[in-house]
């Protein structure tokens, strides 16, 4: 019932996205302007929006912490934001790139090839949010890479946001804002070429439609093949193929719709990377690869974001947001699961696994302006209602071992034979309701409080004699509380208290309903403008504590045990904006002390999974204003990142390292000629480590060359 309940959600999602390609195909007008134009959807005004694009490095509004259109200045928790314009000076191609300049922020790994983790904070989370909507409600991780053709800029909040989100890590969430449509013509078209045979083609048209007015659609649309540097031996393709259609409508001043489509197609080969031996992770060749040439992964996802808002009046506005998601992913690969005593062979496993997953959610909202009391309010309540499954089937076998050293592509399967068949369905209702009060001389309060409840089935069987478990009842309570004060024009402080909450998903013995993963965070924090309207210095001190986390239960082998508990704290620094004309900057610093406070398993005060006690990137440009170099522009960017236990156990480590990157591009009339480079020393490093058997290389001196034609 649940396989044919998600081939429908599909099917509708396709159906859906056809007509919507089309016409977007269809709106290509000649002579777009360069420069994109916003749509009617913009604010009275002149200013930037939540939503909208960025000028420069310096974002100064959003609506990832508040769910409303608040100056980041005004919101008592740490925000970040990554402006297109960013990605667009340093190529970045993955999300993982995206966040680099982000204070503790780093890439959690990619799941064997498959995905986008990071580690915020000191914790590690497998999702984010597109437009304020979390994506895989009911899988553990996104199922392709994300794709960044049609990002507008991305947000990071950091700490527990459960408040408006619901089920959530501690360490924070990332938030995509995508590009809308606009009404005036535009449009971009790229291709790149780089090192190891990378190639893709992106663009981007956008503009009015036929057939009502205020009626405006916008296709973006990616497709590329990066074969990379590692030594697959054979088919070295991983192709991913992107598009993205949208549109929106404004039939009246008072009401807006939007809509937004999204497929991702990935196919690429199957790769845990390096193996640790002795303590550490030999760097001595990075190109080394224990699986085989048709270790092989492929991924869809699929989503429909469907948001119309209606203003009842100058004060009061209704939001309603419906979001329908489905995909999977398959698996047919060799995987390194060990070594022997010696540390001379990798032994390895063949491994094959099918997943679905399907979820849709809904959001209804009011966002209400009023005085009381003599004080101004900005009151947000909301509904959210989410359904969502996943099913996922693996097999394994045995497998030839290889030799650490110089691992051979080739061996021979044993037989494969059940491994488990996992099972999850999610139920849960939100209730939300948050007032940002301005109290007068320059102090702001933001109160907010959630409710999750509902039920959750999660079954992990391993033999047939297993019987399925009830159904899980879910409750959690997310309370929130910041202050906000402006002494002076330039300079705000603010503090604040946030929580999350996470359902588990593990087996408990004797226990049907395991209590929650739970988290909170104490945080204080200072802004200050150092070029008003232009250069902005952010810092910011917590402590986030992470409780009931799960555990191998000691005496039961395959159960767990609710017992753990977490700990980080830290400070960071962060700086966006123009130095002078022309001159931008964007980068953070930062320190984190992460480690376990209570546990069963493992050691307690050992230090959490890939997190660095330092870490720190810059990113700088500066484009020639004027004369016979106009346009002619410079980058230069570093980043280091310390060292990192790669387990809890904390058995090995990886070193610290520093990655210098550089670009030179030339705007000319309406084109772009850029050439990016990485790794400048051609440094080796471990980007990420996973576990002992999975830890990605960072990629050596490579170069890409971009051309960019805009209409």
């Amino acid at each position: 019932m649940r396989r044919g309940r998600s081939r429908r959600a599909r099917a509708a999602l396709l159906s859906g996205l056809v007509p919507l390609c089309a016409a977007g195909a269809a709106a290509q007008p000649a002579g777009v302007p360069a420069e994109v134009a916003l749509s009617e959807l913009s604010v009275a005004g002149t200013g930037e929006r939540a939503t909208g694009p960025v000028v420069g490095y310096r974002a100064t509004r959003s609506a990832t912490a508040t769910r409303t259109d608040t100056a980041l200045r005004d919101t008592p928790q740490s925000v970040q934001v990554v402006p297109r314009e960013v990605l667009e000076d340093r190529q970045d191609l993955r999300l993982a790139d995206a966040i680099t300049n982000v204070s503790n922020v780093q890439s959690g790994g990619t799941i064997q090839g498959r995905s986008d983790t990071f580690v915020i904070r000191g914790f590690r989370t497998q999702t984010y949010a597109i437009d304020g909507v979390l994506m895989s409600p009911a899988n553990t991780f996104n199922v392709t890479q994300r794709d960044l053709a049609d990002v507008e800029r991305i947000e990071v909040l950091k700490g527990p946001a459960s408040v408006l989100y619901g089920r959530g890590d501690p360490g924070g969430l990332i938030n995509i804002v995508t590009r809308r449509p606009t009404l005036e013509p535009s449009g971009d078209l790229t291709v790149q070429g780089g090192s190891y045979g990378f190639a893709r083609l992106q663009g981007t048209v956008s503009g009015a439609l036929p057939g009502a007015e205020g009626f405006a659609g916008r296709v973006s649309f990616a497709s590329q093949d990066d074969p990379t540097f590692r030594n697959y031996g054979g088919d070295r393709s991983n192709t991913r193929n992107f598009v993205a259609p949208a549109f929106s409508w404004t039939p009246s001043a008072d009401t807006r719709v939007e809509f937004l489509a999204e497929m991702t197609r990935q196919d690429s080969q199957y790769d845990d990377g390096l193996v640790a031996r002795n303590g550490r992770v030999p760097l001595d060749d990075i190109r080394r690869y224990y699986g085989t040439n048709n270790s092989r992964y492929s991924g869809e996802s699929n989503f429909v974001t469907l948001r119309a808002e209606h203003d009842l009046s100058p004060e009061v506005t209704l939001r309603q947001i419906v979001n329908v998601q489905a995909g999977g992913f398959g698996v047919f690969a060799v995987r390194p699961s060990g070594l022997n005593a010696a540390g001379t062979l990798v032994t390895r496993r063949g491994s094959a696994v099918d997943t679905t997953y399907a979820a849709i959610d809904t959001q209804t909202e009011m966002v209400a302006k009023f005085d009381l009391l003599g004080l101004r309010n900005t009151l947000l309540a909301g509904f959210e209602y989410i359904d969502g499954f996943r099913k996922s089937y693996s097999q394994q076998s045995t497998f030839t071992s290889a030799s650490f050293l110089d691992p051979s592509p080739r061996g021979t399967y044993g037989a494969f034979t059940f491994q488990n068949l996992i099972q999850q369905r999610t139920d849960l209702y939100g209730l939300y309701l948050q007032d940002q009060i301005d109290l007068g001389a320059g102090f702001q309060l933001l109160v907010g409080a959630r409710a999750d409840f509902g039920s959750q089935f999660y079954f992990s069987r391993t033999t047939a004699a297993q019987r399925p478990p009830a159904e899980q009842e879910l409750f959690g309570f997310s309370p929130r509380v910041g202050l906000v004060y402006r002494p002076v024009e330039p300079l705000t402080l603010y503090a604040s208290y946030t929580t999350s909450f996470k359902p588990q998903t593990d087996a408990v013995l004797n226990v049907s309903n395991p209590p929650p993963e739970t988290g909170e965070q104490y945080e204080v924090g200072a802004r200050y403008d150092l070029i008003p309207s232009a250069l902005t210095l952010s810092a910011a001190a917590f402590s986030i504590t992470r409780q009931n986390v799960s555990a191998n239960d000691p005496v039961n082998t395959g159960y767990s045990v609710i017992t753990g508990a977490q700990r980080s704290e830290g400070v960071e620094v962060d700086i966006a904006g123009e130095i002078l004309p022309g001159w931008k900057i964007i980068g953070g610093l930062g320190y984190l002390d992460a480690k376990i406070t209570k546990d069963t398993t493992f050691a307690v005060g050992n230090r959490l999974v890939g997190v660095p006690e330092f870490s720190g990137s810059v990113w700088s440009t500066y484009q020639v204003q004027s004369g016979a170099l106009r346009g002619l522009g410079f980058g230069f960017g570093a980043t280091y990142v310390g060292s990192r236990f790669g387990d809890l156990n904390n058995s090995y480590r990886v070193g610290a390292y520093t990655r210098l990157d550089a670009a030179i591009f030339y705007d000319f009339d309406r084109f772009r000629f850029a050439v990016n480079a990485r790794n400048l020393t051609d440094a080796r490093y471990i980007e990420q480590p996973f576990n002992a058997t999975s830890n990605l290389p960072g990629a050596p001196f490579t170069v890409l060359a971009t051309i960019t034609a805009r209409m």
